[in-house]
């Protein structure tokens, strides 16, 4: 019964901002702008989702513990003040309509407790892009549309070298072709749990690159940081995020989460006994706790 209760007032809250009863103070770009934007400018991306508002709000998420500091940090950066970083938030102000059932209930329930944070931590004058450019298929009921996207993603680092800072179990672009456009492909692997323990020596691990280099970060909260770090010094980076995952799952066709067997595969040994060699000569540094 309270279930229900709940729901109802969910779905209340929500047509109250769909149909502009109460008002959206919150801009969001579309996916297309946001991957063209990528595409023909030097801009570097972060992306804001749920878990980064929770730890925003001071609760722990699946993937990180936690932290003050790093709660200040994602706080200050949602502000959207640093001119060559663009700041990406979940496009789910104004409609939900686009997603599917399961993915819509989920994003309900988030803005009934967290709209208030948003509207307290962003900046209302800026449009913000689209942080789902990560998340090109799951949430989706149209999926003929995500084909498109994975092209026109792949097109962000066509040519350039590239160097993947992600948690050892992440593989992007491993066993598919999500980064075969680029011209060279360097890997720094980083703890798949608590990264942000670890952040001062991921940093370090980035700052032994080149500036040519354009950095794809896949850390979770962590690469907020580093992103806006690298610019500073700069670098161009871009939060990628589960980007990997999502190709995975539109590559087969998925209908719901599946496991994804190459996350589950740490180390040289194991890497190379799976047949990721390839992978494994890429990696340039292992960053643990």
């Amino acid at each position: 019964m309270k279930q229900k209760i709940k729901k109802t007032i969910y779905e209340l809250v929500y047509q109250l901002h769909k149909h502009h009863i109460l008002k959206n103070k919150l801009q969001v770009e579309s996916i297309d702008h946001t991957i063209d934007m990528l595409i023909n400018t030097d801009l570097s991306l972060v992306r804001f989702g749920d878990a980064e508002i929770r730890m925003i709000e001071g609760n722990t998420t699946k993937f990180q513990d936690f932290d003050e500091e790093l709660s200040r940090r994602l706080y200050e950066i949602l502000q959207y003040n640093q001119k060559k970083v663009m700041v990406g938030i979940p496009d789910i102000f104004d409609s939900l309509e686009q997603y599917t059932e399961k993915s819509k209930r989920f994003w309900k329930e988030h803005l009934f407790f967290s709209r208030k944070t948003y509207l307290k931590y962003c900046n209302t004058e800026k449009t913000y892009e689209n942080a789902f450019f990560s998340r090109l298929y799951y949430i989706y009921r149209d999926k003929e549309q995500s084909g498109r996207w994975f092209e026109k993603v792949k097109e962000i680092w066509k040519d350039k070298n590239i160097v993947i800072v992600e948690g050892e179990g992440t593989h992007t672009g491993a066993g598919n072709d999500l980064i075969d456009s680029a011209a060279s492909v360097e890997r720094v692997l980083c703890p798949g749990l608590n990264a942000y323990l670890a952040y001062p020596k991921i940093r370090e691990a980035c700052f032994s690159f080149g500036k040519e280099k354009l950095f794809l970060f896949a850390v979770g909260n962590t690469a907020k940081l580093l992103v806006t770090d690298l610019v500073k010094a700069g670098y161009r980076a871009i939060d990628i995020g589960n980007l990997d995952m999502e190709y995975e799952w539109y590559l087969r066709g998925a209908s719901g989460k599946e496991e994804i067997p190459k996350h589950s595969i740490v180390g040289e040994e194991n890497n190379l006994q799976a047949g990721y060699g390839e992978y494994w000569q890429q990696v340039r540094n292992i960053v643990t706790l």
